[in-house]
């Protein structure tokens, strides 16, 4: 089975301004929390209150900021949390996220 992934942004491309902005969306921080927990979910198993096609936008969303890799798998879009990238660039800043109340 082939498995490809969508584009994103190289390590050295990822700038705190577009991180931020994607986090400061409710729906889009409930995704990153979801993806913190494990280590790919497919975009079905994501628990959000939104349509396909709006979820669509957020996942776009995270994974041009550099937050998140999508890796296709057959007819599956499997979602990853940027982990190493994003602590290595701005420590502790999703620990900082991930902490904040709801």
């Amino acid at each position: 089975m082939s498995t490809d992934t969508l584009a994103c942004p190289a390590r050295e491309e990822i700038h705190i301004e577009t991180v931020l902005h994607a986090l400061a969306d409710s729906v889009r921080l409930e995704i990153v929390r979801q993806l913190a927990r494990g280590d790919e979910i497919a975009c079905g198993a994501l628990d959000v209150p939104v349509s396909k096609s709006t979820l669509t936008h957020h996942l776009r969303i995270l994974r041009e900021a550099g937050i998140t890799t999508t890796r296709q798998q057959g007819t599956i879009r499997l979602q990853s949390l940027r982990r190493a990238d994003l602590d290595l660039l701005f420590p502790g800043l999703l620990d900082g996220v991930l902490a904040a109340k709801r």
